[in-house]
């Protein structure tokens, strides 16, 4: 097929004609639904949960740090250095390695590790998902290389959805040199399109919500 058929093939799904001018694009609407804290906090665990994803709600950061103690089961885990797991008192645990390490430090510690622990700068209710922004404290692969991520963030991080986030990052660029969207543990179904976890990062997601 010739390169002016497929063209003219999609003009015609796009009801234009050729050389026709593109029109311009809608205005951008951001809606900001009224949501309170109690239903961010459900939605955020239903959702989470609904993704094969566990959750945990914290009373205070006493019960958060207990819980990822008996979360870890004895597994090593490395920890960022957000300081709201300093808060908790995570990376005081046993088996938990700081992440204030040189890059190939860290990278073998990563490897190595059987839980990747991180806070999470936001969290998005309605679809369950962590939204972290890359930082010397927050390095992307604490949350990607080891194959259970637990993520610890304040209730008043969590937002309604997308358009709450980029209301309040509107250029995400500028802040930070990447922002990670975590939905649930990692999945493809590439392999016979059978769903199979784990394949491109975490198979195990658990985020606790502490009061």
């Amino acid at each position: 097929m010739s390169r002016e058929s497929i063209l003219h093939r999609v003009r015609t799904a796009l009801g234009r004609g050729a050389g026709q001018a593109i029109a311009e694009p809608p205005a951008v609407r951001i809606r900001l639904p009224e949501v309170d804290r109690e239903a961010r906090i459900a939605g955020l665990l239903r959702s989470v949960e609904a993704l094969a994803g566990k959750t945990y709600r914290a009373a205070t950061a006493e019960d958060a740090r207990a819980f990822v103690a008996a979360a870890l089961d004895g597994r090593s885990a490395v920890a960022s250095n957000a300081a709201f797991l300093e808060e908790c008192g995570i990376t005081a645990l046993a088996g938990v390695r700081s992440g204030f390490l040189q890059r190939d430090e860290l990278r073998a510690a990563c490897i190595s590790a059987g839980v990747g622990i991180t806070s999470a700068d936001y969290a998005l209710a309605d679809t369950g998902t962590l939204v972290l922004l890359a930082s010397p404290a927050e390095a992307r692969m604490i949350s990607l290389v080891p194959p259970a991520h637990i993520a610890l963030l304040p209730a008043s991080r969590i937002l309604s959805g997308l358009d709450e986030l980029f209301s309040l990052l509107p250029d995400p660029a500028g802040a930070a040199s990447s922002m990670v969207l975590i939905t649930g543990p990692s999945r493809t179904a590439d392999i016979e399109q059978i769903l199979v976890r784990g394949v491109h990062g975490p198979g195990e997601v658990t985020v606790v919500v502490v009061e």
